[in-house]
């Protein structure tokens, strides 16, 4: 089988239509005898998914490279002009792009733009690096068909992908993902995708640079969503703030919001500020773990400084570390941001007498439930999707067509994504910081933290605890682990939960929703997916789901307590979500 897999890569190697560095980049393998990574290069054709495509960078049918993304773009071309044949027939398709830091984003954005334009569409690309916001911004503002983002996340360096955004902004979902998804694997001969030169193109006016304007736009527009600006413009520089790009797309974006809010008392994380795609001071560029923080909580010590504030590559998540009463750092988590930002957002439109008509925030059902109890006090509906954010952006695009008299005011996720304006479909990661720095302010000039914001909160409503435990289960084997372990809490978990009382048990696969003890049972309204979701009697969620991405099975652990005091509701959700981790541990073991 590996002798299949080598005549591959000689034909590759043999083959002009591939630069002479992609050619000797195969033949070293060859030359080399590396069998084994031949194999992985090309025993299948790179895949693209629901959202686009994430791989390893390198040459070969299962790497991104320049061809793959060639076909890829491709495979956009067809399914804009097969989805919008009247702009097509009458008018000029435009598709927006922008690339973050990593390895060869901007050259994989500008290979997109001359298969685009080779194709009659236009490319509006930005002339800098520039995170999701602003392509998801720039697709909606110059009114184009689709939107690209070059960018892997906070993947490891030898990473990098192609995430897709249709006409509304947000990432693409049913049934156009499905459209890309068949074009794309139709696509058999790289060697005959139309594409151009770049620099011609230009000069075609094909390909446009997206300039200073459409970011201004940007930024004037979500600098409207602030609710105290004067507070902000008169006090800002009381707040000393600590911010790092972790080597990404962030820098001028994030500090250009802050500055022009206020926020003048910024110390940026010199070593991580330049873009670099080898994210040299950090194992992971990814601000949800405390390790990629490192070097701005040095900071914030050396500057005691009230708050640490980092994100990812494309600058769509944010994560915040900041010290506690006892001089501590504290890392806080998506939930906990995500219910800092709604209750502030909902208590100062309330105290500006400013909350639109018919408001409503949306949420994953796998983000905390504290939050509808938050909405429902300020009778502000809640809205549940999926995991992930694009299906966040899904239910604000239905509602805005369908009851347009509806305002949505704020989304969230757990994984440290939010969105508190109407601007962009997509998590943004530039107007979080400057949110939380409004929000740590406000609380400044009230001498509290936002550690003593969250515990008002839980006085309020009850004490909330999230946890996440995410088991790897590697190749067909962990594969068909996984399947088992869902079977097993699908048909033998239903009144109990171990020792804890269900209530309601959800069946996503199904789309069925099972009350206990009655056994009644409703059809919910969400696209099929496999995850189960269980709501205990004392108001806490678990759900379980397998990885989308990767090789792995998700257990999301939520907690609620209303008795006692808070000391009390604290000691008891921490040894509640002990004693279930250990639980569900010790039960898929043996599965």
């Amino acid at each position: 089988m590996k002798n299949d897999y080598l005549e591959q890569a000689k034909s590759w190697s043999q083959n002009n239509f591939y630069s002479e560095n992609s050619r000797k980049e195969i033949q070293n393998l060859i030359d080399d005898n590396n069998l084994d990574e031949i194999e992985d290069r090309f025993y299948k054709d790179l895949e693209f998914g629901t959202g686009g495509m994430r791989s390893v960078l390198g040459q070969g049918r299962n790497r991104i490279n320049e061809y793959t993304i060639r076909k890829a773009s491709y495979a956009l071309v067809l399914a804009v002009k097969s989805s919008f044949p009247d702009v097509n027939k009458n008018g000029q398709l435009k598709i927006a792009i922008s690339y973050d830091s990593r390895h060869m984003s901007l050259e994989f954005a500008k290979v997109s733009a001359t298969v685009f334009s080779a194709n009659g569409i236009k490319a509006l690309i930005y002339n800098r690096l520039n995170p999701v916001a602003l392509v998801s911004f720039a697709t909606r503002f110059h009114n184009c068909q689709a939107g690209i983002m070059v960018t892997a996340s906070h993947n490891p360096p030898e990473y990098n992908g192609y995430k897709v955004f249709w006409n509304d902004g947000k990432q693409v979902t049913p049934p156009y993902d499905k459209l890309v998804i068949d074009n794309f694997n139709s696509i058999n001969d790289i060697s005959k995708i139309p594409y151009t030169d770049f620099d011609q193109e230009m000069k075609n006016n094909m390909i446009e640079w997206l300039d200073i304007n459409t970011e201004d736009e940007y930024y004037s527009r979500i600098h409207e969503s602030f609710i105290n600006k004067e507070m902000c413009y008169e006090h800002g520089k009381e707040l000393k703030v600590v911010y790092t790009a972790i080597h990404g797309s962030g820098s001028h974006p994030c500090n250009r919001a802050l500055k022009e809010l206020g926020f003048s008392t910024l110390f940026e994380v010199e070593e991580q500020k330049e873009p670099n795609g080898d994210f040299p001071t950090v194992k992971s560029p990814n601000p949800e773990n405390p390790d990629a923080l490192k070097l701005a909580v040095d900071l914030l010590n050396k500057e005691n400084a009230d708050l640490a504030l980092g994100t990812d590559p494309d600058t769509d998540r944010v994560g915040i570390a900041l010290k506690d009463a006892d001089n501590q750092i504290v890392y806080l988590n998506g939930n906990q941001i995500g219910t800092l930002m709604l209750h502030y957002i909902l208590q100062e439109m309330k105290r500006h007498n400013s909350t639109p008509q018919n408001a409503y925030f949306v949420k994953t059902i796998v983000t905390t439930p504290i939050q509808e109890t938050i909405a429902k006090h300020f009778n502000i509906d809640c809205e549940n999707t999926l995991t992930g954010f694009k299906w966040i952006c899904q239910r604000v695009n239905e509602i805005e067509k369908e009851s347009p008299e509806r305002n949505f005011i704020f989304g969230t996720e757990e994984s440290f994504g939010y969105l508190s304006h109407d601007h962009v479909r997509d998590k943004d990661g530039v107007s979080s910081i400057a949110l939380i720095c409004e929000i740590a302010l406000f609380y400044k000039l009230k001498n509290k933290t936002l550690l003593d914001a969250l515990d008002d909160i839980y006085e309020q409503f009850g004490f909330s605890n999230e946890s996440l435990l995410c088991i790897d289960y590697f190749g067909k084997e962990g594969a068909d682990k996984i399947s088992r372990i869902m079977s097993k809490f699908r048909n033998e978990f239903n009144e109990n939960f171990f020792q804890n009382k269900v209530s309601i048990k959800e069946d996503y696969n199904i789309s069925k929703s099972i009350c206990f003890p009655s056994g009644d049972i409703t059809k919910m309204n969400f696209p099929k997916s496999n995850v189960l979701g269980y709501h205990l009697e004392d108001g806490s969620r678990i759900f379980l789901r397998p990885s989308g991405t990767e090789p792995k099975i998700k257990f999301y652990v939520m907690l609620q307590e209303t008795e006692g005091d808070l000391r009390t509701k604290k000691e008891s959700a921490y040894n509640k979500n002990e004693k279930i981790l250990d639980e569900i541990k010790s039960f898929v073991k043996e599965v």
